[in-house]
């Protein structure tokens, strides 16, 4: 009996331990909850759960090495835009409307706006894949090429095929893969790139001893850098199923990427090299061959501002980016997000612009590849609905755009989801672009979603089964973990 009370003395002793290490170390009050509930209903599960996934490595060691390393080359990089006189900020009035949004971004990610772009949105894979198969052949020097998810499929091979016949003609083609979401071309397609001469390497490859923490920081961008002068960016993965044009496809995909020429791919390029000396063996310079002197052309001239983040920044960059261009519209603002549990902050902005008269629209999937997430992204509605905001139920496929349109004069395309682990855990790099142009087609297409989408009625809404808001509110309490 001795034993079994000081065993029962020493587990207490342990739990009341890491309970006191989730309220020092974790900053949001929301997560904070949702772990302690965790660890005192469920204590051995919440624990595991907790130490592989719920500590803040942001503020430990584990992307320290990177940290430094991109410190350093950030200011090489800035150094060589100032010289090419991209850091316009001086520039900007005051009485622009997104200069607040401007200057936040260059303080919080260091970013200039760069004003010599073109810019073309891509809608679906069908539109996106032709352009990069395209823009990668006539490539003369370097091809550099950064996905989350990249499959062995029709389309993944097609790349292939280029990047082998580029590099067995003597230009540089790199390749960095995230090794849980292209976990299928680790023995296949990436040994076939590295087999022929690409440089191919996944970010943060995943190993058995800390299987759980690599797991839970995921590099989710998708990006491709062709000379230094062309990039592409956005939330298209690459694989067939992206691609509605794509024979066998049985559901519908629709999604959005941008594709840019101009100085806005210098910063596209210095997060691949920074994530390129993290994760390969070789070191790559800031050199005029991967940062050439831009080409100014009469009809490049959109703004655009690259804003990227994830476990290795000081901030979350694209939180703020998100809160305060719905903080700055003054008429309306259109998001798209195939995951969405945003987190009280961005429900608060989105409620406030509401009530202010801001014409506040979300497009959400009616069709979802995850239960646990759908769930917790309802439990969100109600509080919305009430507030003013109109929420639509995409119903022709799986929605997977990432975008935000403010006023028909920015927007914004990236990667990032309107959830905790695209803010907190992942790396991800949106495009902003202050931009009539852009914005307004982003805005037609937009509308055209909503045709094929239902809005939510709220008293529909309100009058659902309680056992269901039940069920919903219950996996709200654990939505900082999915």
């Amino acid at each position: 009996m001795n034993w079994i009370l000081i065993i029962e003395i020493i587990y207490v002793i342990f739990i009341i331990g890491v309970m006191l290490r989730i309220i020092y170390d974790t900053q949001s009050v929301t997560k904070t909850l949702a772990y302690l509930l965790l660890v005192i209903f469920l204590p051995v599960i919440g624990v595991f759960i907790y130490f592989s996934f719920g500590i803040n490595y942001r503020k430990n060691k584990l992307y320290s090495k990177k940290i430094i390393q991109d410190q350093k080359q950030e200011e090489l990089v800035l150094d060589k835009l100032h010289s090419y006189n991209l850091k316009n900020l001086e520039g900007i009035s005051d009485d622009d409307q997104f200069s607040g949004l401007m200057k936040m971004i260059y303080e919080t990610d260091r970013s200039p706006l760069t004003t010599n772009n073109s810019a073309k949105l891509l809608i679906n894979g069908e539109t996106k894949f032709p352009e990069v198969l395209e823009a990668l052949r006539q490539a003369k020097h370097h091809i550099h090429i950064e996905y989350y998810i990249y499959e062995d499929d029709e389309i993944g091979r097609a790349i292939e095929q280029i990047m082998i016949e580029k590099a067995k003609a003597g230009i540089e083609v790199r390749f960095i893969y995230d090794d849980f979401g292209s976990a299928s071309i680790r023995k296949t397609l990436a040994k076939r790139l590295r087999e022929n001469g690409v440089k191919a390497f996944p970010f943060y490859k995943i190993k058995l001893i800390k299987l759980a923490s690599r797991l839970n920081y995921r590099n989710h961008r998708k990006i491709i850098v062709i000379d230094g002068r062309i990039s592409f960016v956005g939330g298209i993965n690459i694989s067939d199923k992206y691609s509605n044009a794509s024979v066998g496809n049985e559901l519908y995909w629709r999604d959005t990427h941008l594709k840019l020429e101009g100085d806005a791919t210098a910063i596209l390029q210095h997060i691949f090299i920074g994530d390129w000396n993290y994760c390969s063996d070789e070191k790559l310079t800031i050199n005029e061959n991967y940062f050439p002197k831009p080409e100014f052309v009469e009809t490049q001239t959109k703004n655009v501002q690259i804003v990227s983040s994830g476990p290795d920044s000081d901030r979350p960059s694209i939180y703020y980016a998100i809160v305060k261009s719905i903080q700055l519209a003054k008429k309306e603002i259109f998001l798209t997000s195939p995951y969405f549990i945003p987190g009280e902050t961005i429900i608060d902005a989105m409620k406030m612009a509401s009530l202010s008269g801001v014409d506040v629209k979300l497009l959400v999937p009616g069709i979802s590849d995850s239960f646990l997430v759908n769930s917790a992204a309802k439990s969100y509605y109600t509080e919305l609905l009430k507030a003013g905001v109109k929420i639509y139920l995409y119903q022709k496929g799986f929605v997977h755009a990432k975008t935000l349109v403010a006023d028909r004069c920015m927007a914004m395309v990236g990667t990032a989801n309107l959830d905790y682990r695209s803010f907190d855990l992942n790396f991800e790099v949106n495009a902003v672009v202050y931009d009539e142009g852009i914005a307004n087609e982003l805005t037609d297409n937009f509308y055209l979603d909503l045709q094929d989408a239902e809005q939510i009625e709220i008293n529909a809404w309100l009058n659902r089964p309680k056992h269901i808001q039940l069920i919903e509110k219950i996996v709200r309490l654990i939505s900082p973990m999915l």
